[in-house]
């Protein structure tokens, strides 16, 4: 089976687990690496006006068929049905919280005021500046070597990265401090893989849905579904993290989800609990209240997406 994937070390090594996955299931996978425009331009995220940059190339590679199956961050992933290609398969998660990588193993609340602090996400940048620490929040992008290359050259005094990425290229150790959710808040999805294949292919989706994470499933769907009813982009100034906890009752799901102004000056911040089965319900009642509270006044909408209107779970 050809497995298509971005050509970045993190891509790759992230493809990479989902082949040995496939591979304990007796199929033999080669990784095809397909170029992206996210890849391939300099210019920051903000300028491309929507979502999907790091998808697309992927999903007409699969429906040319150049490729059987595809992997992505799933935080990169549109949250609009794509004609043709389903989601088969969200493998367990990985931690979805950011990290901080600083000069001389310096903390945030550490950073002097003024510390040039690299991030080419404005869901970060509204959140460190709600922090009121008066820190220089500078666009930055590449992969994370680059990033990581350009911070220890001087070029920043920290940069803000996904602790999965970390993780998975086997850098933990290089992160100087995991931010806590209640300060910085991960996008919608961050830390989990999206596996897609063609919707025709019903042997390969029931083949890829035996390794569907169900705890994980649950979490970025509720976490999508507030994305998706804010009709905000994945560079949008939104973070929510939803995780399956032990309740009362058994297993319950419980979000949390910040929508702010770019300059972090204003914010609307809510969370909501319930059945894990009704996890979509759940993140649509959610960002119908922060709705209410005035949610879609501070994120810019989609382009790129289909108009979505306000729905009561």
């Amino acid at each position: 089976m050809r497995l298509g994937t971005r050509a970045s070390e993190l891509a790759t090594t992230q493809s990479g687990h989902v082949a040995d996955m496939i591979r304990e299931l007796g199929r033999e996978v080669e990784l095809v690496e397909i170029s992206t425009e996210g890849d391939t331009s300099t210019a920051p995220l903000t300028t491309f006006g929507g979502t999907g940059i790091f998808v697309s190339a992927l999903r007409d590679a699969l429906l040319r068929g150049d490729c059987d199956l595809a992997v992505h961050s799933l935080k990169d992933i549109p949250t609009y049905p794509h004609e043709g290609i389903t989601l088969a398969a969200t493998p367990p998660r990985e931690d979805a919280r950011d990290v901080l990588v600083a000069r001389d193993g310096l903390t945030l609340g550490e950073l002097p005021p003024g510390s040039r602090v690299g991030t080419g996400s404005p869901r970060r940048v509204s959140q460190l500046a709600a922090l009121g620490l008066g820190l220089d929040l500078v666009d930055i992008r590449g992969n994370v070597d680059s990033r990581i290359r350009k911070l220890r050259a001087g070029d920043y005094d920290a940069i803000v990265l996904a602790r999965a990425g970390l993780a998975r290229l086997g850098r933990l150790d290089e992160a100087t401090e995991v931010l806590d959710p209640i300060q910085v808040l991960p996008a919608p999805g961050q830390g989990a893989l999206a596996i897609e294949c063609r919707s025709e292919d019903a042997e390969l989706v029931a083949l890829l849905g035996s390794l569907d994470h169900g705890p994980t499933r649950a979490a970025v769907t509720a976490e999508r579904a507030v994305l998706a009813a804010l009709e905000a982009g994945c560079s949008a100034p939104l973070g929510t993290l939803a995780e399956v906890v032990e309740g009362d009752d058994g297993d319950e799901l419980w979000i949390r989800a910040a929508a702010l102004s770019l300059d972090g000056a204003l914010s609307v911040r809510k969370s909501a609990t319930g059945p894990v089965d009704q996890a979509e319900a759940i993140g649509l009642r959610l960002a119908s209240e922060m709705l209410d509270d005035g949610a879609a006044d501070l994120i810019p909408p989609t382009p790129q997406a289909p108009p979505v209107r306000k729905q009561q779970a």
